[in-house]
């Protein structure tokens, strides 16, 4: 009988110790699927960010350019070169009162071909 036991036991163990090894290692492979899904998503945001610090940069180059700020202090100061000409035009309500009214044309309905059919052959 004990040795029937141990008969037993032996594949028995095998079979539990491989069904544990064997998830263990579908586990595994799972942990590194993610991983892999994990470091792909944050490498496209590192990229992203990569290509958006560049803009940052070239807009902070721009920014800082002796140009701009000569065009920026130019437009909020209402400076001028010399030799150029300033225009300076009314706001949008003063030029809409000014503008001449235009009386709209009316609209000319037009019939339904069958009643252009029926005009013709009357």
């Amino acid at each position: 009988m004990n040795k029937k036991i141990v008969n037993i036991i032996g594949p028995l163990t095998s079979i539990v110790l491989l069904v544990v090894l064997t998830s263990s290692f579908i586990k595994g492979i799972k942990r590194i699927r993610d991983g892999d899904a994990l470091i792909k998503k944050n490498q496209a945001k590192l990229e992203k960010q990569v290509e958006e610090n560049k803009k940052l940069e070239e807009q902070v180059k721009i920014v800082q350019s002796d140009e701009f700020m000569e065009e920026q202090l130019r437009n909020k100061l209402g400076l001028v070169k010399e030799g150029e000409i300033v225009i300076v035009l009314p706001e949008a309500d003063i030029v809409r009162k000014l503008a001449p009214i235009i009386p709209e044309e009316e609209e000319v309905k037009s019939k339904p071909n069958w009643q252009k059919w029926m005009e013709l052959f009357k």
